[in-house]
Parts: C-alpha cells; sequence; structure tokens
C-alpha cells in the first residue's frame, strides 16, 4: 500500500456535468448529476508557438485485475497503482465498454505525468446496488510525492454514468490521484479523459514515451545489424489481419531484379524497400489491440542483416543529426509493437526509417499516430500503410536533398503519407469494409516548419495514388474502392 502525503484544500471553479451510457456522453436532463465541483489549480501557462490540441482517453478495456489487492497495472496511458481497486466486468459494472474500475476504500493514482493538460473528465457511478458514498479527485505536480484536493467530494448517488469535467491550468507535470473517501461502498470509474495542448509526455498503447526532442541519440560508432525475430504475437503471414491484407500497393516481390521494390516481410510489419533511395518505398501493417502492450520503447537502432548484399545496408548512425537535421523517422511506429521485446525491436531497423523533419516526426506525425491508437482503444482495428515520396525536405539544419554516409546517398524524401482504413473490431474484415468505411488518408510536406495539427494535411486515398503512382487498398472489391478513396475524412 503506497503512503503519500497528503495536502488537501477546496479550490474554487466550476463543474461541467453531462450524463449518459455511451462514448458520446450525450446530455440527458433526466439524470442525476454528481455534487461535486470543479477544482482550478495553479497558473497559466503557455507552451510552444503552435500548441496543438490533444485529447487522450484511459478507458480501462487493456486492463485485468481481478483482485482488491494492491498492485501496479499497465493500460494504454501507462503505469497506475490499484489500491483496494480491481477491474470489474461483471454485470453490476456500470461501464462504458466492456470494464470499468471497481474502488472500495482505497484509490487508484496514475504512476506517470502528463504535460499540456486543460481539463481532465471522469465518468464515473455508484456499483450496483451500493448505497451513496464519496469520492475525491487529487493532484500531484511533484511526481506523487505530494498531492492536493481537485474541488469538493464527489458524491455518488445514481447508476448511471455521469462525466465531471476539472479544468487544470497548471504550467508543468502532472499526475492524478482517485481516491475513496470514507466507507465501504463501491464505486465505479471509467473513462479518464485527458485534454490539453503540446506533447503530453505519453504515447497511448503502453510503454515510455517515443521521441520527444531531436534525435541525437546515435552513436559515433553503428551498433551491429541484426534481423528480427518473429513471434506469436506477430500478424498472420496471410489472410485477414495479415499486414498486406488490404492488397500490396506497387505489386513489390522479393526479387533482386526488383532493387527499387524489393519485398521484405519483416513478420511484424511489410515494406517494399528503394535500394537506390535507401529506404522504404512504403510499409504496410495491421493494428489491434493484441499489439498493443506495455513493452518500453527499446531505441535499439541497427542496420537490417538480410538484405542482399548487394544493397547498401544504412547504419544506426548514418542519418549525422548534427549534419543533417533529420529524425531517424520510423514507417511502422515503435508504440504500434510494443506486445513484445521482438516487436518493438523490429520498428527500429533502418531500413524501417526515413529522414524525417523533428517537428514532422515528433508532433504531426507522433499526434496522427497516437489518434489511431486511440481508436484501437476504442474498440477498433485499424489497416495501415504509409510510404514517402520525391526528393527534398527541411531539417532542423536546413534542406537537404540527400545524406551522405559514405559511398551512398540517402534520399530525403519531400512528402510523408498514410492511409488508414478503421473498422470495429471483429472477422470477415472484406466484407465489414464498406463505402462508409472511415479512411484517413494524410500527406505532409517533410519541412520542419510543419502544422502539429495532421488534420490540416487530410487528403484523398486518390490524391495520394496519383502522387505515388501506387494501388493502395488493391484488394477491396472495385466499387469499395471507388467509393472510400474519393472521400476525404472530417479529422477529429
Amino acid at each position: 500500500m503506497k503512503i503519500r502525503k497528503l495536502l488537501i484544500y477546496t479550490v474554487f471553479a466550476s463543474v461541467i456535468i453531462t450524463v449518459g451510457c455511451k462514448k458520446e456522453s450525450t446530455p440527458n436532463n433526466g439524470s442525476t448529476g454528481s455534487t461535486g465541483s470543479t477544482g482550478t489549480t495553479g497558473t497559466t501557462g503557455t507552451t510552444g508557438t503552435t500548441p496543438t490540441p490533444y485529447t487522450i482517453t484511459e478507458d480501462f478495456e487493456a486492463g485485468s485485475k481481478t483482485a482488491y489487492a494492491a498492485a501496479d497495472i499497465n493500460l494504454i496511458t501507462g503505469s497506475w497503482n490499484f489500491n483496494d481497486a480491481l477491474i470489474g466486468s461483471t454485470a453490476p459494472d456500470v461501464k462504458d465498454g466492456l470494464k470499468s474500475v471497481r474502488l472500495r476504500t482505497g484509490d487508484i493514482a496514475m504512476n506517470f505525468d502528463i504535460s499540456g493538460l486543460s481539463q481532465i473528465s471522469i465518468k464515473h457511478a455508484k456499483y450496483g446496488t451500493d448505497a451513496n458514498s464519496t469520492w475525491q479527485l487529487l493532484m500531484s505536480t511533484d511526481g506523487g510525492t505530494t498531492y492536493t484536493q481537485v474541488g469538493t467530494d464527489i458524491s455518488e448517488t445514481g447508476t448511471t454514468l455521469v462525466t465531471d469535467s476539472f479544468k487544470v491550468t497548471v504550467t508543468g507535470k502532472v499526475r492524478f490521484e482517485i481516491k475513496k473517501a470514507v466507507g465501504t461502498t463501491r464505486v465505479n470509474i471509467d473513462d479518464i479523459i485527458f485534454k490539453g495542448t503540446g506533447d503530453p509526455g505519453i504515447t497511448v498503447g503502453g510503454g515510455t514515451t517515443g521521441p520527444t526532442g531531436p534525435d541525437t541519440t546515435a552513436t559515433s560508432n553503428p551498433t551491429s545489424a541484426r534481423g528480427v525475430t518473429v513471434g506469436p504475437d506477430a500478424p498472420p503471414a496471410t489472410g485477414e489481419n495479415s499486414n498486406l491484407f488490404l492488397g500490396n500497393p506497387s505489386n513489390a516481390t522479393p526479387s533482386i531484379t526488383f532493387a527499387d521494390n524489393y519485398l521484405i516481410d519483416q513478420g511484424y510489419y511489410v515494406e517494399s524497400y528503394n535500394s537506390t533511395k535507401d529506404e522504404p518505398n512504403w510499409v504496410s501493417w495491421h493494428l489491434d489491440a493484441g499489439n498493443i502492450g506495455s513493452v518500453d520503447r527499446l531505441n535499439n537502432f541497427a542496420a537490417f542483416s538480410g538484405l542482399p548484399p548487394d544493397f547498401f545496408a544504412v547504419q544506426s548512425n548514418s542519418y549525422s543529426f548534427a549534419t543533417y537535421g533529420f529524425d531517424r523517422g520510423h514507417n511502422c511506429p515503435s508504440a504500434d509493437r510494443t506486445s513484445s521485446t521482438d516487436a518493438n525491436s523490429s520498428t527500429f531497423l533502418m531500413t524501417n526509417m526515413i529522414p524525417q523533419a523533428p517537428n514532422n516526426n515528433e508532433h504531426t506525425w507522433a499526434n496522427l499516430e497516437n489518434y489511431l491508437r486511440e481508436q484501437v482503444a476504442g474498440g477498433n482495428e485499424v489497416y495501415i500503410i504509409m510510404g514517402s515520396y520525391g526528393t527534398g525536405g527541411t531539417g532542423a539544419t536546413g534542406q537537404f536533398n540527400y545524406i551522405t554516409a559514405g559511398s551512398a546517398h540517402i534520399n530525403v524524401p519531400s512528402n510523408v503519407w498514410k492511409v488508414a482504413v478503421i473498422i470495429p473490431a471483429g472477422t470477415g474484415d472484406i466484407s465489414r469494409i464498406t463505402a462508409a468505411t472511415r479512411v484517413i488518408a494524410v500527406n505532409t510536406p517533410n519541412v520542419n516548419s510543419i502544422d502539429a495539427d495532421w488534420t490540416k494535411y487530410i487528403v484523398s486515398v486518390r490524391d495520394i495514388e496519383t502522387a505515388t503512382g501506387y494501388n493502395l487498398l488493391s484488394n477491396l472489391p472495385q466499387n469499395i474502392q471507388d467509393a472510400i478513396e474519393v472521400k476525404k475524412d472530417a479529422g477529429i
């Protein structure tokens, strides 16, 4: 059991209350709201010149804890401590989805901090037929050493989920604890929604955060080349949920005769590799809840040992950030493969990298990646293709067409694109992809002046096909392609 110093005081603010049992939290004026008041804390501060809004939801669907005994558990937002609390999925548990927290006499607390937060919202209700009870929201600005109460006690009186939203104006990192006030009556907690701007400092999907600063970690000497160990957590090689299930965009083949359209199956993703450009043309993978675990980001960049002998093997230090100013930008993201160390390690091969402008990689692209993982956390699966094209990008030190690495000239792409097909998790995927299926297509310039808001770069699939010459989503019926490839997504 954790012992925490507790400083409690009431902070004046207003309450925003909505009622509902669905993700939309549709207002229902006939339901009883809570009596808690929203806390306002700290002083106003700003970060960055063009902060991008973020919304991150912890829905507890990825967690498993069936006993009340104190323990840390890994959820999609990070590690949480549950003390006299568990993940409930029974009929009396009030929940939005399949699971919610059941809190008895203890607390649940974040073992991590979040930055740039402006509001936290919490859905809650009393458990089953238990009597009314109360709980408190506490906040820490010193990494969990001390906590202050935000607002007044929340009275739990209803058996439908109610949402309380608390404004936060502290500059810097914060973390939260939800604590039962008195008694042994139980409450359910679900869907904790964090809203803010800038870099939240966490990666949805488990493990540690992705890179949040310039990619300067490459050593002077390259790390040893390696291959991929494909474990049972990898997507199937063929068929539904396989990485090429929706098609091979350029008809890549594993023949050195086609050295600039060379197919590499890495188990956890599949790619078309270009030996002239020394980078992927495109990378394709499937993402579902089984791919997202708690493995930390390994950062073990390395050359791929399985390239044909005539190909130049890009090394872990080939990009020379000090000279060229480009990140080693993942195609298949590290945080999309946290189910095992083998899975995460596969994403750090240099054959999965492109020279990517830091602000594109660390902000625009990271925000899009986080958003797609949030869709998975919400009960969906996603088929994803990412690629790049053109020559000439602008990194932290200026504009370059190529990175010179020994005898090689690694192409700096002018554009970075992604297509994501989002469907509810299930089976029979081809038949479930219809003209109404959501498809996100984004095409960004590879420049450091890029806006962090990925929705500003939404295009259609056909736009990307025109730019690249690829036939995307080619395994879908033609009438479905004609419907979903011409429309532009509305964004968040």
